[in-house]
This record gives C-alpha cells, structure tokens and sequence, in this order.
C-alpha cells in the first residue's frame, strides 16, 4: 500500500493555500499514492482574527474539495485539519476529515488535546478559540485497512495511540503544525515511539516554515514503520514524500513481538489526577 504525506507552508490566503495542497496532492496520486495526508490547518495559518476568518462547516470549500478531489483520483484523503465552525459551539474545533475514494466522509475526529503551553518564549492558548473533541475516532479505507485518527498536539499522549491501537488501528494519521523548537527536539522520537510502542505505520504531515502572526512550523514530515524505521522523511519545504506500507511485515512484527497481546489490562489502574499544577508547582 502505497501512502502520501504532504508537506505545506500555509498563509492566511485560503485560495493559495488550496491551491497549493490539490497541486501536491495530484502529485503524490500521480506517484501510485493510496491514501494521502494533509498537515494541520492546511486551509490558513495566522493570526487569532486570520484562524477565526478561515473557520467553515464540513459543507464548506475545504471538504468539498476534498470529497471532489478523492472521488477523481481514486483515493483515500485524510484532509489533515480545518478550523470548524460547529453549529450551536460558540468555541471552534480543529477538525480532521477521512475522506474515501468514492468522495464520501468516511470519519471526522476533532482534536482532542488543546496545545495550551509556552515553547521558546511564545505563549499558545488553542482553548481560547477552539474547543476539545471528545471522542476517539477509528477510520478504514476502502482497502479495509484500520486508521487511527488525531491531530499535533495528540501526538504527546500515548494513551490516545494505545487506545486506536487496541481497537485495531494499524495506521496512525497525524496532521501536524509542530512548532520549529519542539520540531528540532522532539518531533522524531515522539513519532517513532508511537509507531514502535503500537506497531503501527505513522503518517505525520507538518507544516513548515514561517506563517503570519510569528508562528513557525519545523517540518520534516515524516512516514515510519511498525518497527520504527523512517521509510520517507521530507526536506525543508513544501512537497510530498511517499513510502511503500508492507503490511505483512507489521503482522509479522506483531507476531514475532507480540507487546499489544502481551498487555496486561486486568493490573493497570489509572492514577487520580497528577498532582502538579500548569504552573509546574506541586499543589
């Protein structure tokens, strides 16, 4: 199975940024690509008023053109996120959307994890604008191959991973917008720890360079294997990078090391909350 992640540097201009996403997207379906991801907030980047101006509905341009592109390619297109204005929800969601060759919406998951935190001296509050999703999503494509759905940030939280995982999930689509820093530090061993933990295929589309409102993404996209091997990593720039999925080869990973099987449920107990306030102070 043949798979796709797409790299972008997105604006606030929503046409150029379509423009640019449907341009890499035939390229990678022109490749032999099968299923093809899209980074975090493809459709605009920017400022607080710029992200709220490019909110739209599942019927708006951004899944619409995603449902009219897979149906004319003949493939699977996780639309990595869109900003989206939910009906009766004051407070956004940053919302991914599975579409199938047939250009039918095979699932939708809302991020869950909200990237509230200070990195390199720049303060992030998504939950000012956007509001958690609550519910995990497995997807499949129409090969019948198992997705596990979630979006940047998630990426933190393993229990997310092993959840999709046990459900099933033999491959986890992350759509990223990782800032520059913890791009440099952190974005690789966090996306190969989830693929060997959960022997698993990742696919993880980032956003790279300079956006409006100071933001910058690190790219360096990313496709690995169930055993933690890089299959395709791209380069500083926008582009599309492909990678073979031997599928077999994870079935006999997970027979050779069975670590999924081997979980012991029955003695896990999850702790009260951590005592440990956002301040890093213990309470």
């Amino acid at each position: 199975m043949k798979v796709a992640a797409v790299q972008l540097n997105s604006t606030a201009d929503q046409a150029d940024n379509l423009a640019t996403a449907d341009r890499l997207t035939r390229a990678a379906a022109a490749q032999g690509a099968e299923l093809i991801v899209l980074p975090e907030k493809w459709t605009a980047m920017g400022s607080e008023q710029e992200l709220r101006a490019s909110a739209q509905t599942l019927d708006g341009a951004a899944v619409a053109w995603a449902r009219r592109t897979a149906r004319e390619l003949g493939v699977d297109l996780l639309a990595g996120s869109i900003l989206e204005s939910v009906p009766g929800q004051e407070k956004l969601a940053n919302t991914s959307v599975h579409v199938g060759p047939d250009g039918e919406v095979m699932a939708v998951y809302r991020k869950i994890h909200m990237f509230d935190v200070e990195v390199a001296g720049r303060v992030y509050r998504e939950s000012e604008i956007e509001q958690p999703g609550e519910e995990i999503v497995l997807s499949r494509t129409a090969g019948g191959v198992e997705l596990g759905l979630s979006v940047c940030y998630d990426l933190r939280f393993p229990e997310l991973y092993r959840i999709l995982a046990v459900r099933g999930a033999r491959i986890m689509t992350i759509p990223a917008a990782f800032t520059l820093a913890t791009t440099r530090d952190h974005w690789e061993t966090l996306v190969r720890a989830r693929a060997i933990e959960d022997q698993a295929f990742v696919i993880a589309a980032n956003q790279v360079g300079a956006h409006p409102g100071g933001q910058h993404s690190g790219g360096r996209s990313m496709i690995v294997d169930p055993w933690g091997i890089v299959l395709a990593q791209a380069a500083d720039g926008e582009g599309a990078i492909l990678a073979e999925l031997d599928l077999e080869r994870q079935l006999e990973i997970r027979a050779s090391l069975p670590s999924l099987a081997n979980r012991r449920p029955e003695s896990y107990e999850w702790p009260q909350e951590h005592p440990v306030t956002a301040g890093g102070q213990h309470a």
